[in-house]
């Protein structure tokens, strides 16, 4: 017999999920509280920090005429207000437990930057990047950061400041192995306050026709990322939706990167993340991946 739930407790439906990939255990983790009715910011976070994941979500009846659920986003270390893993992951979760959205095309979160589209496409869900502020980083925060990172002022092309609600400083490096090989100082880039992603896009990929067989085949070269977030209690985040987001709206802006591309990220963790990009003939960027699921349950919050 199952024992009661305390005062103030109950079972809610809950699943866990692995985003940008098909293979459990490749992506990145994401648990999602798929009612989360009744429960205040103290009670989310707490069990946030309790899952130890990078990002865990609450789902709740939307306040938007135009959404289909509403969505918080919580790290072990604070509430986010965009993110893109758990953005794709809480739709894939939603959906599997039986949400129906109001176009079968398109579903509409509701997030605390505002709705955000997420488009079916057969396996993959890919939502639609907000609206990126960019800026020139401060030259002195930039070399502490670089310092923190142990990354060689020589390998840099280029940096900025990425806002789509997290704040990244994204920085495009000369090669694969310069993201690959990073050690960085975690407890000095928390003391900085600063989150980084850094990006090394192949010189075969710059430039290239987006809609080439080549640019998208199994072989074709791939965008290598890493993220650091240690000021929000993730050190080193396996796959990270807002930041390609960000890095994606960017570099094709800025003619860096191809419109469409595929970024491989979480390789130093042992995973095997991958994040589709395309930027459309309107100049959304769509950001992409799989779902797997974990686990489904109950969680007694």
């Amino acid at each position: 017999m199952t024992p009661a739930a305390p005062p103030g407790l109950r079972d809610r439906p809950f699943r866990q999920v692995d985003v940008f990939t098909a293979t459990a255990g490749l992506g990145n983790p994401l648990a999602v509280v798929l009612d989360a009715d009744g429960l205040d910011a103290a009670s989310m976070q707490r069990f946030a920090a309790w899952t130890h994941l990078s990002e865990t979500t609450f789902l709740l009846p939307p306040t938007r005429p135009d959404a289909d659920y509403r969505v918080r986003i919580f790290t072990p270390g604070g509430e986010l207000p965009f993110a893109g893993h758990p953005t794709l992951g809480s739709c894939h979760a939603w959906l599997a437990a039986g949400g129906r959205p109001r176009d079968d095309a398109v579903v509409v979160q509701e997030c605390a930057v505002g709705p955000v589209r997420i488009r079916r496409d057969g396996p993959r869900l890919a939502f639609a990047a907000p609206a990126l502020r960019r800026s020139d980083p401060d030259p002195a925060l930039l070399a502490a950061l670089l310092q923190a990172l142990g990354l060689a002022p020589a390998r840099l092309r280029a940096a900025q400041v990425l806002d789509n609600g997290p704040v990244w400083h994204g920085l495009l490096v000369d090669s694969a192995a310069a993201v690959l090989d990073l050690c960085p100082d975690h407890a000095r880039l928390k003391a900085l306050g600063m989150k980084a992603g850094v990006a090394h896009v192949p010189p075969a990929l710059v430039g290239r026709d987006a809609d080439a067989a080549g640019a998208r085949g199994p072989d074709a070269p791939m965008v290598t990322v890493r993220g650091f977030a240690a000021p929000i209690g993730v050190p080193e985040d396996p796959v990270t939706g807002s930041l390609n987001a960000g890095l994606a709206q960017w570099l094709i802006a800025d003619g860096l990167a191809p419109r469409r591309y595929t970024a491989a990220q979480g390789e130093c963790l042992g995973r095997a993340g991958r994040v589709a990009v395309l930027r459309d003939d309107a100049g959304q960027v769509w950001v992409g991946g799989q779902v797997a699921d974990c686990i489904a349950g109950t969680v007694r919050l």
